[in-house]
Parts: C-alpha cells; structure tokens; sequence
C-alpha cells in the first residue's frame, strides 16, 4: 500500500511545522518523537524565546553569511508575533529584544499544529524515514510507523529533522546523511550556544567560584571572526556558561583564546583609586564587593594579591588587579558537546540552495530548513526566527509550485 502526498516533511520541530501550515496541497509530516515540538517546548524554560525583535542578518553564523536574508526580509520577527497574537497568546519581552511566552511553551507548539490542521495537513508521529529513493514523479519514503511498514510517495521532500545537538531528545544527523545522498554538500559540524570546559591549570581559578554569576564582556574567534557579548557570565564545576559564554563558544576554535572582562562598564578601577584618595582603611574585597559578587570580590583581590587596605595599593597593585579583573586570558579544552549545545554549527552548505525558496538547486523537490541548513543564530530568539523565516520560505514557495501544476 502506498500514500500518496504533494510533499512530506521530515520533522515536526518548529521549521518543519511552519512549513506544514504554508505548504498547501496533500502535506504529512513525519517525526520519530511522540510529540511534536518537543525543543520548542523545552527552551526558554519553559517559556519559549520565539523571536527577538532585533533579529538581522548580522545575528547569524554561516560560511555565506547573506544566505539567510532573502527568508529573513519575508517572514520577519513581527510577522511571528502577529500570528502569536491572533492565536491570543500573552507575551513580554525580556532583554536585549528577547520575547518570551507569559504562560508555557506548549501554546507555541499547540498554535502551530492549529496552523497544520486549518491547512489540511498530516502528522505521523513515531514513525520512522528508512530508504528514500528519487524518480521521474518524486520521492518514495519507507517508513516504520509503529511497527507498521509504509511506503509514501511525494513530490517535495523536505528535510526539518534539525541538528545534532540535544540527542536525548533524539537529534541525529539525518538530514544530513540524506543531502549527501541527494548531491547536496556538507559543511562540518561542531557544537554551539554551548558550555566551555577548561583544563586543571583554569579550573583551580574557576572551580572555587562554582555557582556564582557575574555580568561580563567574552571576546571569542580570531581575525575578522572575532565576536564580544555582554551578559551573565557563570563559573561552574566543570567550566563557564552563562549567556555570554553560550554566545561566545559559537566563534571559538580549538586552541583559541577567550578573554573574560568581569568589569564591561570600567567603573572598577576608577572607584578603587577614588576610594584610595577618600577611604583608604576599607579593604579591597570590601570594596570589590559592592559591584561584584562578595565570593568573586574575595577571589580576584587574593589572586591579585591585594587584600589589604586600598589606601596602601601602590599603581602596580591595581594594575594587576586591572588584569586578572578585565583581560583574563582562558584557553577552554573544549565544550561540553552536542548533550548541552542548543544548537549545531553547520550543516548542509548553502551553496547547494537556493535562499528565496531553500530548494535544492541540483534536486527537483528537496528542499532543507532550519537548523538543518548552514545558518545558526546567536542566542535570544534568533534561531527560532530563522526557523520560522526559513519554514515559510520553502512552504509558500512548494505551496505556489502545487498551484501552478494544478492550474
């Protein structure tokens, strides 16, 4: 027996759900999870950051970095929360653009499937893609829904199944190992938004401050690809996360450096030489302590050496608190990987699609979205964006080819 569909689309994650709604014709759309939507339910604690108001071009990683404006320029961040707000789900924004669901996540995924079923669409849940072969009238898919085997015919494939970060949630390259098979090349992947690990040398001056957060300024990458972000920085057993660490780790490099500036402002310095002059009795620590965490504070003044009075810190003293506190040189040994990334670096190379509609330019009917595709966000909102921009993208330009063959 076979099922017959204008196009099928692997993933129901947030690209792939978005295409669904906009596609037209006989959609279905595939996922081995038991629900749809499960990372979309999970992010933002719960909340769902689903966009972020300043979402540009320039927020986004990729080897062609204007790839992701064609999608962007169409389906932009108040698109979304227009529809967002149709569906009358309450929302704030936090900082730095970031819009957040007042209630939970689940509305998101529910307002999408909302969007599926008024577009006629299907979902097959725990089921799984096997061989996919192509031929003059498209693509034939095995598939393991529950034990059963089915053949389903299609003529758009669409890959959405994501990266390869989180794989408890069951994240795999299939996508990727599905492009290759279809002509379509491969940029190399690596971990990103993700937690930094340090060896012991690093970790005996940041273990000691395990569970304390501070703002800061991280500068990752080399050359021209050198990027610096201002948030909460946390020291933890294993290393340093936080928003600012999370941003920075998607421009690190094996053997490179990051610089940490626990004082983003430069009031520091300037307050300690002020205070040398008025109250010089106070100690640094104490001192410290006012725009820092006191365990922080306490740290730094003892790896600086100076822990005594502030009135008896010759200049030297102060400028060597200047460095550990502002340009602390760290090489991280690594990441914490695809187990805690939020997302994958890479993936199928844009040179191999086309950016108005993200089809395959040597494949008729394959198209790739999301994360799947060579274009990662920074963090805030950015990648669902491009998850939205990138699923409407493929789904009106599949739904316009549908009407022209049924004209």
């Amino acid at each position: 027996m076979q099922d017959e569909f204008d196009t099928v689309i692997l993933g129901a994650g947030a690209a792939g759900m978005m295409c669904a709604a906009h596609a037209g014709g006989r959609v279905l759309v595939i996922d081995h999870a038991r629900a749809p939507g499960e990372k979309i339910r999970i992010s933002g604690g719960g909340r769902c950051n689903f966009t972020n108001t300043g979402c540009g071009p320039e927020n986004f990683l990729s080897a062609n970095p204007h790839f992701a404006k064609s999608a962007l320029s169409r389906y932009g961040p108040w698109d979304f929360l227009d529809l967002v707000q149709r569906h009358k789900i309450a929302w704030h924004e936090k900082t730095l653009g970031q819009l957040f669901c007042d209630g939970s996540a689940r509305q998101i995924v529910e307002m999408l499937l909302a969007e599926m079923r008024g577009a006629g669409a299907e979902l097959w849940l725990r089921a799984e893609p096997g061989a996919i072969t192509h031929g003059p009238d498209g693509f034939a898919i095995d598939v393991d829904r529950e034990g059963q085997r089915r053949r389903v015919s299609c003529r758009n494939l669409v890959l959405a199944t994501g990266g390869k970060s989180i794989p408890k949630m069951g994240a795999s390259g299939l996508s990727y190992r599905i492009a290759e098979q279809f002509g379509l090349s491969l940029r190399s992947t690596r971990p990103g938004l993700v937690p930094l690990t340090f060896g012991l040398a690093d970790l005996d001056w940041i273990t000691p401050m395990a569970g304390v957060a501070a703002p800061a300024r991280v500068t990752a990458g080399q050359g021209p690809g050198t990027a610096s972000f201002e948030e909460a920085l946390l020291f933890t057993h294993r290393g340093l996360s936080g928003p600012a660490i999370l941003q920075a780790s998607s421009y690190w490099n094996e053997t490179a450096t990051v610089t940490i500036d626990l004082d983003p402002a430069g009031a520091v310095l300037p307050m300690l030489r002020g205070a040398r002059a008025k109250t010089g009795r106070k100690t640094v620590p104490t001192l410290l302590s006012g725009p820092l965490p006191a365990r922080l504070a306490a740290h730094l003044a003892a790896a600086a050496g100076v822990e005594g009075r502030v009135g008896d810190l010759p200049d030297a003293a102060l400028t060597r608190l200047e460095d550990i506190l502002r340009r602390r040189k760290l090489i991280p040994s690594g990441t914490e990987g695809y187990r805690t990334a939020e997302v994958t670096l890479g993936g199928i190379d844009t040179d191999g699609l086309d950016s108005r509609s993200l089809r395959a330019r040597a494949m008729p009917g394959l198209y790739a979205i999301g994360e799947a595709v060579d274009v990662t966000g920074w963090l805030g909102g950015y990648n669902f964006q491009w998850a939205w921009a990138s699923g409407y993208a493929a789904g009106t330009a599949i739904a316009a080819g549908t009407a022209r063959r049924g004209a």
